[in-house]
């Protein structure tokens, strides 16, 4: 049975999902201090969070069961997503919850911002009635720039053409044709700077995009723009926003986040008339609470019971079809991985994978993954795992490049590797059979065909007779019973690779002797 701990109030629709299964115990614990959390965690398979609970890297390391933490929402910013990473621990939000929501709530804010509806009603309600000090623009034929063109942007741009309104988007990621489809003139970030009436943000807070709109970007925009942000607080420079207000350069902003949360009484902007504020109402409708607690329980709870990783940020999300296809090649990868590393010598500092055939239409990243794991695995054991694989690897200066191509002469679907080190570089690939069980095809480019699972024997030898009656006479005397040997050469006479798969340990010194036979030229004794 596994453990789930809710820390902030949930949904009782996505509750009674848990709930009702019965391979989840569900504790539900609100309002804890962080030691009280760090003193619980321990016991617990998965944690699910709002915004309340900071999931911090003293918590993640308290934590002895924890396979993965939810997060009902879509920023991350309370989950150390690093820690989580090192220690193996799937992080996962749910985005799709509330789209709709944030976009309308961006777009009302563009209509406030525009119509001056909160400055009037505040007025009217004192009993003035100055129709001439709230004249607004219209938002027909005004051009709107969308920076970040995710599901939320391309919400927002939809509505705004519904208005008439001219779309300019920037977006590093989205392909062009695709941004096209939504209306959207893809453009770079300075010239949607210069030529919209609007601008909206819409991406995640990173070091990438922290200030991203400062003094520099907002000098660069139209003289009366208007500027919104629903996104994160600290995308936009507040102190430079608020100058560039003052100054008039700027015509007016609608802020639903800030950097500081909730933000100061001295934070300048709340002060100034021509900017319009609501306090993380985003995400706060009906509909998306139930929304985002519905789509995080589902996401954890098929996690855990083995149906595939959806909406994870530090691991490739594979839907529960995608990972029956999968899931044999992920195997296949970590054992590849895993029987390339017991060969090698040397200090590996590259490494190229190469998918070809038809598996490399799909998102193969979970592939990368476990190949990385597997080869790091005799070296650092149990500290390296599924998600920290790939930053271990590139922490210790491994190169990692990665080919795609739909077309194999050979294989309908292969998966190879070429590992330089500064002794040595070396290929292996590895396929699935008829029964889709993983198997060892080529190493350097030859030929063979072994089971990668077990105790194995590998060596390098010459191509000729004797070979199998002496490796086999010595086995025997070490009562090691060879279950299935398999050869490959590239000429006959020539170098050769043999591989035995077998029974038990082979000790050290077996393989001393093993390579002390006439015609030996390597032998590696591999657990897999």
């Amino acid at each position: 049975m596994f453990k789930v701990l809710v820390s902030d109030s949930l949904s009782e629709e996505g509750l009674k999902i848990l709930k009702e299964n019965k391979d989840f115990q569900v504790d539900v614990k609100t309002g804890m201090k962080p030691e009280e959390l760090k003193g619980v965690i321990k016991d617990y398979d998965a944690l699910i969070v709002r915004s309340a609970t900071k999931a911090t890297r003293d918590i993640i390391d308290a934590a002895e069961r924890l396979k993965v933490i939810g997060r009902a929402g879509v920023g991350l910013d309370n989950v150390d997503l690093d820690a989580a990473t090192e220690r193996g621990i799937v992080v996962m939000n749910a985005p799709a919850g509330n789209t709709i929501s944030t976009c309308e709530h961006t777009v009302s804010m563009l209509l406030a911002l525009a119509r001056s509806i909160p400055q009037s009603n505040a007025s009217t309600k004192k009993g003035e009635w100055k129709r001439s000090k709230f004249m607004g623009i219209e938002v027909y034929n005004k051009t709107l720039g969308i920076i970040g063109l995710g599901r939320i942007g391309r919400e927002v741009a939809k509505r705004a053409a519904s208005f008439g309104m001219k779309i300019k988007g920037f977006d590093p990621y989205l392909p062009k044709e695709t941004a096209e489809q939504f209306g959207i003139e893809v453009v770079e970030l300075e010239e949607l700077l210069k030529t919209s009436d609007f601008i909206t943000v819409h991406v995640p807070l990173t070091d990438e995009t922290n200030h991203m709109i400062s003094e520099q970007q907002l000098a660069l925009m139209k003289k009366g723009a208007r500027v919104i942000n629903c996104a994160r607080g600290g995308i936009i420079d507040e102190v430079a926003l608020a100058k560039a207000l003052r100054d008039g350069h700027i015509a007016g902003a609608a802020l639903d986040v800030f950097e500081s949360e909730p933000p100061p009484a001295d934070n300048e902007l709340l002060k100034l008339d021509n900017v319009v504020v609501t306090c993380h109402l985003g995400a706060s409708t009906e509909e998306a609470q139930v929304n985002v607690a519905i789509e995080i329980a589902e996401c954890v709870g098929d996690f855990l019971l083995g149906r595939g990783i959806r909406n994870a940020a530090n691991y490739p999300s594979i839907d529960a079809e995608l990972y029956k296809i999968l899931k044999p090649y992920i195997i296949m990868s970590e054992k590849l991985g895993l029987f390339a590393a017991q060969i090698m010598e040397g200090r590996i500092d590259q490494m190229e994978v190469r998918y070809s055939g038809e598996i490399a239409k799909y998102n193969l990243a979970s592939l990368s993954m476990a190949l990385v794991k597997g080869l790091l695995y005799p070296v650092l054991k149990e500290t390296v795992n599924f998600i920290n694989a790939i930053p271990l690897a590139r922490s210790r200066g491994i190169q990692i490049n990665e080919v795609k191509t739909t077309t194999d002469e050979e294989f309908m679907n292969l998966v190879s590797v070429t590992l330089k080190s500064d002794k040595m570089t070396k290929s292996f690939a590895a396929t699935l059979s008829p029964k889709r069980e993983p198997r060892i095809v080529k190493i350097d480019g030859v030929y063979v065909e072994a089971s990668p699972f077990g105790q194995l024997v590998v060596m390098r030898n010459w191509d000729v007779p004797g070979i199998i009656g002496n490796v086999g006479s010595l086995m025997g005397k070490h009562k090691i019973n060879i279950a299935a040997m398999v050869f490959g050469r590239k000429t006959p006479g020539g170098e050769a690779v043999s591989i035995l798969n077998v029974d038990s340990p082979v000790s050290p010194e077996l393989v001393e002797k093993l390579r002390k036979v006439e015609n030996i030229l390597e032998v590696k004794a591999i657990k897999l």
